[in-house]
């Protein structure tokens, strides 16, 4: 999940082309391009730095994180359908700290969470015991969910599968466990993005890194990957109804809070000046959310 920080740009450094569309990494070797990171270090990152941390002041302060969270990205009670979801069981996969699983238990969904981090899980565990209910949580990897075949009526991961080594397999395992009928939805990174375009200009610009290269190095945790929509679509072997819709992330518009990266002067002086009306006005297609909702089909 993401706080940061045309048509397929080509520039010119040293008089050599540079392309900002690169071959999209995969779990297998990728020639020129640095692997994805492994689930250690994926689970590592997120152990030290659980999503929406800076949120949270207070570490009790669930309400304030949930209050950012949804401010920020007004779009994901539509399309995660919360409100939908009562009496159905609903897997969530990549939990973090609880604000999506939390409005599913309130729904009254019958809902099972998975994260690999399990200082997020704490958390979660936490913030629903608080809210007065009694969580079912568990560490598991998302490329390998310990659940049967045909058991859940939703699948729901947002901004999450992009971050594991094999994002391919992790779609598989949604499919295998969701019943006939059943509704994937989840959220992917998209490439081409403002984000990306941000840190290939902070990080990848002078040191010969493609746009797809700068997000796999250094958006959140190591080996992050990002997808044009055809690219999304080919993950989503078997699966039918299929619907993108694109969103901008809070980074997208720099409405989110500067993490510590971004801290100096200079970074402070373009959050200020940033032209968000203009990017909303003419820069729908290189919003970094790609929201896609598809389902299993029904047998019979």
């Amino acid at each position: 999940m993401y706080y940061l920080s045309l048509q397929r740009p080509v520039f010119t450094k040293n008089g050599v082309l540079v392309s900002l569309s690169e071959p999209m990494p995969q779990a297998s070797p990728v020639p020129g391009l640095k692997q994805p990171g492994s689930k250690e270090e994926v689970r590592d990152f997120w152990n030290s730095d659980p999503c929406g941390s800076r949120y949270l002041g207070d570490r009790a302060d669930f309400e304030a994180h949930a209050r950012a969270r949804y401010q920020l990205e007004p779009y994901i009670h539509e399309f995660a359908g919360f409100a939908r979801s009562g009496g159905q069981r609903v897997l969530e996969v990549g939990v973090g700290m609880g604000a999506d699983y939390l409005e599913w238990l309130k729904a009254g969904a019958q809902a099972t969470g998975v994260d690999l981090s399990s200082t997020s899980l704490e958390r979660a565990k936490r913030r629903c015991e608080m809210a007065g209910y009694a969580p079912d949580l568990r560490v598991s990897d998302a490329e390998h969910l310990p659940f049967p075949d045909d058991a859940f009526d939703i699948v729901y991961s947002y901004g999450v599968m992009h971050h594991s080594p094999d994002t391919a397999q992790c779609i598989r395992e949604a499919w295998r466990v969701l019943k006939p009928g059943g509704a994937l939805r989840i959220m992917l990174y998209h490439h081409p993005s403002l984000t990306g375009f941000m840190l290939w200009v902070r990080y990848g610009w002078l040191r010969g890194k493609s746009l797809r290269q700068a997000v796999h190095d250094h958006l959140e945790s190591p080996g992050t990957k990002s997808y044009a929509r055809e690219e999304a679509r080919a993950l989503l072997q078997g699966f039918e109804q299929i619907e993108f819709r694109q969103a901008f992330s809070p980074g997208d518009l720099l409405l989110n809070e500067p993490s510590a990266r971004f801290q100096g002067l200079a970074y402070r002086i373009i959050w200020r000046l940033y032209p968000r009306f203009l990017v909303r006005r003419f820069g729908g297609k290189v919003g970094l959310f790609l929201l896609i909702s598809a389902r299993k089909p029904a047998t019979g």
